[in-house]
């Protein structure tokens, strides 16, 4: 009989049983197998009136997953449960253990956060159980926002025709909406610059005699100017040495960030890539993870990884290069003791890499791999120079810098902005005159914080404490398909429902969806992490102000008009208004329910592409459930159909039609990807 080994990813299994060997079967749960059921009060599936315990059922299509797995279960001598190094897989693996009914002795856990054969047989080599507390942890979570989410999402389906509400998500919904607020009602205040015009250089007025001014006038500004000549006296010459430092190596959120600003990825798309790089790739003769575990939010680094890492630098690029360890600052909400997001193996360079991986893994790749290494050089250096100039007593400062030595930046200088701005060399003109070939003034206007793009609202989450590494992407794209923001020229507005979803909220609770809280929430959620919280008091807790605050919200809260279209009714002579149904709006008789009166609507199709197998169109379609598919006009004498955007344009390998998957063209037929 074979040890069963489960994952959660059929691409974890291929890499990971090619290092286990003949003994070993590697399967895939293909992700979580069950959920919360929609039983019991207002279907959360949780019993709230006896400690909030839980009822689980298979999801959708993975009955024959678990009919399967106990299958092999049973003809295995072990089973080892190796989903993913976090609280999730943690989860994972319980539900596993408990809908095959193993008993401690019939399984082992094992967790590895790099995927290669070293790391891999080492963890196999030390066993452990499932943690009960990770377990709980998660289990906490889901059952916070299945009650919130269930509650909230009715309440704003009934009163504002808002889709949906969530625990984390409209916190975030909050900080955008509160930025467009500021945005609005933001005066801009007048100032001006006066500016030195120089050969070689410029300067820009900061003082008078020994105090800081600032030009806030028109008036203020022509009083200056009448009293400025051409000519400066140079007052001071200060340099000095400045130390650039490289930057930690990557998190799940700097990853985010970082790949946004520099390569323009989506957050969906960078973690898409990087699950890829971290579950393994065929690189010549063996298959191997390239990465580390990508759901992090820690900056430490192994030792084994740093030693390797010194000596690369040393050998590749000189022992003046060979850096130190960056400290963590300190930060409470932490989780779990995994690595940074590094390469899995330093001498896998991004240039050895590049054949096996397509443009955008290698993107990716080359730029976690620089950082990982950047954050292991010494810092670059540079001279800095300041140069002070006096004309009537105003002050003129100008600085700039040249770099020295350029450290990490011999890695890393592609994803910085370092320009050198030189100064030229003035000593000889220390207390002497300096004549300006113009002196400039110019209005500006103060203007107000800029709204959201993706990078900045993952870096503010982070840093307000909201959500978790996993969770950001999932936030970002549930706002985005609830309708709640619109992303244009890449950031990110408020439309009317967001607006309308959030007021309420605050309306009715103030206390419980907004920064604090949430942040607390995720306190406690750590807290049982590490035992020291016990899960269903932190329900009970939290519940019971929750209901009380529900059923006011339900009783007092207005419900929103539906919205006139225009038109009168052909039956009545009322006006028809726009009313959400379970398959989405249609026109109806706001006379309802004297008169019945509904607006039989022209179907207009979506065409994306021709059908390559008929000469009809595809066109947008959608499931009975309201999932958009892509399907031939000439059905039922076609059944052509896919689930991804077609596009016309055919596959330059095998003439197949061409989709658009995870922001990716991919082909329908081959592994053509471009």
């Amino acid at each position: 009989m074979k040890n069963l080994v489960i994952v959660e990813s059929p691409s974890k299994s291929k890499t990971i049983e090619k290092y286990l060997g003949k003994d070993y079967k590697v399967v895939s749960s293909k992700g979580h197998i069950r959920d919360l059921t929609t039983t019991g009060k207002f279907g959360f599936g949780v019993d709230v009136d006896n400690g909030f315990i839980p009822s689980y059922a298979p999801i959708k299509g993975k009955k024959s997953v678990i009919t399967e797995l106990k299958k092999l279960g049973k003809e295995s001598q072990k089973i080892y449960l190796a989903s993913d190094p976090d609280r999730e897989g943690e989860a994972i693996a319980w539900h596993l253990k408990d809908a095959l009914s193993l008993k401690d002795s019939d399984y082992d856990r094992v967790v590895f956060n790099e995927i290669t054969k070293d790391k891999v047989l080492d963890a196999f080599n030390h066993p452990r159980k499932i943690d009960d507390n990770l377990v709980k942890s998660q289990e906490t979570r889901r059952i916070l926002d299945r009650i919130i989410g269930f509650r909230l999402s009715k309440l704003m389906q009934n009163k504002t025709g808002g889709k949906s509400a969530g625990r984390v998500q409209s916190v975030a919904l909050k900080l955008i909406v509160d930025r467009e607020r500021e945005i609005e009602s933001f005066i801009p205040e007048e100032y001006y610059t006066i500016t030195g015009i120089f050969k070689d250089f410029e300067s820009n007025l900061y003082g008078y005699k020994d105090k800081n001014i600032e030009v806030k006038t028109e008036d203020e500004k022509n009083k200056i100017m009448e009293v400025l000549d051409k000519d400066f006296i140079l007052e001071n010459i200060e340099k000095k040495d400045k130390n650039k430092k490289a930057k930690a190596p990557f998190t799940t959120s700097t990853l985010q960030q970082t790949a946004s600003n520099r390569l323009n990825f989506s957050g969906k798309k960078t973690m898409s890539i990087a699950q890829k790089l971290y579950e393994g790739i065929d690189i010549g003769s063996e298959r191997a993870g390239l990465i580390t575990y990508m759901r992090t939010d820690s900056i430490r680094l192994s030792d084994e990884f740093i030693k390797s890492s010194y000596a690369f630098i040393s050998e590749n690029y000189g022992k003046e290069y060979v850096g130190y360890v960056k400290k963590a600052k300190s930060k409470e909400n932490v989780q779990d003791a995994h690595e940074a997001i590094r390469p899995t193996n330093i001498n896998n360079t991004p240039e050895k890499m590049k054949e096996y991986l397509s443009n955008d893994e290698y993107k990716l790749y080359k730029m976690i791999y620089s950082r990982a290494l950047a954050s292991l050089m010494k810092d670059a250096l540079a001279k800095q120079t300041t140069i002070i100039l006096d004309n009537n007593d105003y002050k003129f400062k100008t600085t700039g810098s040249v770099i020295t030595f350029d450290g990490y930046l011999k890695v890393y200088s592609e994803y910085e902005t370092s320009e050198d701005k030189i100064i030229p060399n003035l000593e000889e003109m220390l207390n002497k005159k300096i004549t300006s070939e113009s002196i400039e003034a110019e209005q500006h206007f103060t203007k107000p914080k800029p709204r959201y793009t993706e990078a900045k609202l993952i870096k503010e989450l982070e840093e307000l404490g909201i959500g978790r590494p996993s969770t950001y992407v999932k936030i970002i794209e549930t706002l985005r398909e609830r309708d709640y923001i619109r992303l244009e020229d890449k950031k990110f507005y408020p439309t009317e429902i967001g607006i309308i979803t959030t007021d309420k909220l605050q309306e009715f609770f103030s206390n419980i969806i907004n920064v604090e809280y949430t942040r607390d929430m995720e306190e406690d959620l750590d807290k049982i992490a590490e035992g020291n919280k016990v899960w269903n008091s932190v329900l009970e807790a939290f519940y019971k102000d929750f209901e009380k605050l529900v059923e006011v919200a339900f009783k007092d809260m207005a419900k929103k008009a539906p919205t006139e279209t225009g038109e009168l009714c052909p039956e009545c002579g009322k006006p028809l208004v726009i009313r959400k149904g379970k398959y989405g709006e249609f026109t109806a008789c706001s006379n309802y329910p004297e008169c019945k009166y509904i607006k039989k609507e022209e179907k207009k199709e979506v065409v994306v592409a021709k059908c390559p197998n008929c000469d009809g169109m595809l066109v947008e379609r959608k499931t009975k459930k309201g999932k958009i598919f892509y399907g031939c006009n000439n059905f039922p004498k076609c059944k052509t159909a896919f689930w991804d955007k077609p596009l016309d344009e055919r596959c330059p390998k095998c003439e197949s039609i061409l989709l658009t998957k995870n922001d990716e063209i991919i082909c329908s037929n081959c592994d053509f990807k471009k």
